[in-house]
């Protein structure tokens, strides 16, 4: 049997060849009840767009560049998921662009490297403020910033200092001495970034809200190895019982296991709060802020692709809070 063709889809539908196009594109002037009847035709038919003549119709790449840190941490692994999801759903591929160091991030700055044929370009996590007032990013594509904020870019963001003050308000509410374990916040003077800032200073805030104070402060670098010796730094140390906010899960996984390996109980002798809720943080009884990581990279992609349809107009921001989930660790 020959594969369907969009002129199949069109007969089957009812409407035009153009029709079909819009609706492959996601555009957004076509009603409701046509886009449904082509979706259904397209559906009934299992027709599949080539990509190839796609590209050529219609002058596009279909393709979507993402500029993001690294790809190795539980965290981006999920934002891409989202991000992917999305755009894949719109019949966009994706390609992924890990920025690791400096110079690299000075190369995508300084020419017209592949990530920039790319239709849009969305860009995750480092502060970019500064880039954008200094017009240093080539962004004559739609772009999109994600995990990040700026008034000049479409974004979707998490309130990173709703969820340092939600975690510091049930810490107060927690007895023993408080202490807490941040993640450095610069990779090679690259990555700058408020996530972890922030989130210290809506911690702060609320023991200060609470009349209460930390005993002592700790910093890690972003790997279970650091993570450990922060942890038994910590615990070497430490007044106990106490409660501890780590401000990602990676830092408070590294804690209860010190504390498992000295025949100390999580959530009597340690109480841990972390932060991220990655997917193994509930079979590990981790009480910690939930962030709602695929959501926010579906919001990105849709910003983005509402751009890529025609959509004119001031940026737009989309701002996710992170949400207190309790369990036995605290």
């Amino acid at each position: 049997m020959r594969k369907p063709t969009i002129q199949d889809v069109a007969r089957t539908a009812g409407v035009g060849v153009g029709t079909v196009s819009r609706v492959l594109n996601n555009h957004t002037a076509v009603k409701d009840t046509t886009r449904e009847a082509v979706l259904r035709a397209i559906a009934d038919l299992e027709y599949t767009p080539n990509p190839h003549a796609r590209r050529i119709a219609g002058g596009k790449s279909y393709t979507i560049s993402i500029l993001l840190p690294v790809v190795t941490t539980e965290f981006y692994v999920r934002l891409l998921d989202g991000l992917e999801t999305t755009f894949q759903e719109a019949r966009y591929d994706v390609a992924i662009f890990p920025l690791l160091d400096r110079s690299r991030l000075e190369r995508y700055l300084g020419s017209h490297t592949l990530a920039y044929q790319a239709d849009g370009l969305v860009m995750a996590t480092y502060n970019l403020t500064g880039l954008f007032d200094q017009h240093r990013l080539r962004t004559q594509q739609p772009t999109v910033l994600v995990d990040a904020y700026s008034p000049a870019a479409d974004c979707a963001y998490m309130d990173n200092v709703c969820g340092g003050r939600v975690a510091g308000e049930y810490a107060c509410t927690l007895p023993g001495t408080l202490y807490a374990m941040w993640v450095e916040t610069e990779l090679d003077q690259l990555f700058t970034t408020r996530v972890f800032e922030d989130r210290r200073s809506g911690f702060c805030e609320a023991l200060a809200a609470a009349g209460r104070v930390m005993k002592a402060e700790y910093v890690s670098s972003f790997d279970n190895l650091a993570a450990r010796r922060t942890a038994t730094r910590l615990l070497d140390e430490a007044e106990l019982p106490c409660t501890v906010f780590a401000s990602a899960d990676l830092l408070a996984a590294a804690l209860i296991d010190e504390a498992l390996e000295r025949g100390l109980r999580p959530g009597e002798d340690v109480r841990v709060i972390g932060f991220d809720d990655q997917p193994w943080a509930e079979s590990r009884g981790l009480t910690t802020l939930h962030q709602p990581v695929e959501k926010m990279g579906q919001e990105a992609a849709a910003l983005l692709l509402s751009r890529l349809s025609g959509h004119q107009g001031p940026a737009r921001a989309r701002k996710f809070s992170p949400v207190l989930v309790r369990r036995s660790s605290a």
